[in-house]
């Protein structure tokens, strides 16, 4: 059975290079489920980018973490997102 960090490492791969929207979904799946607050966010922009099916408790996740962060650092983390796809 992989590691963790190389099962991160290829579906991280297959979300930004190959935009794989159900690898970013399950990316994100990951986020939540370590409580991640910043890197979930990326995550659920990348998510979103590429289409995938997101759920309410997606949104309400992101949502939560969203109402706790500047204005500039909301467009920071935006940003880190769009980099990130390079389909």
């Amino acid at each position: 059975m992989p590691s963790t960090r190389i099962a991160t490492a290829r579906l991280t791969e297959r979300a930004c290079h190959e935009g794989d929207a159900d690898a970013a979904l399950a990316l994100l799946d990951q986020s939540i489920a370590l409580r991640h607050r910043r890197i979930a966010l990326i995550r659920y922009l990348l998510a979103q980018q590429l289409g995938a099916p997101l759920q309410a408790r997606h949104h309400e996740y992101v949502e939560k973490i969203a109402a706790r962060l500047s204005a500039d650092t909301l467009a920071s983390l935006a940003g880190a997102a769009r980099a990130r796809l390079r389909v």
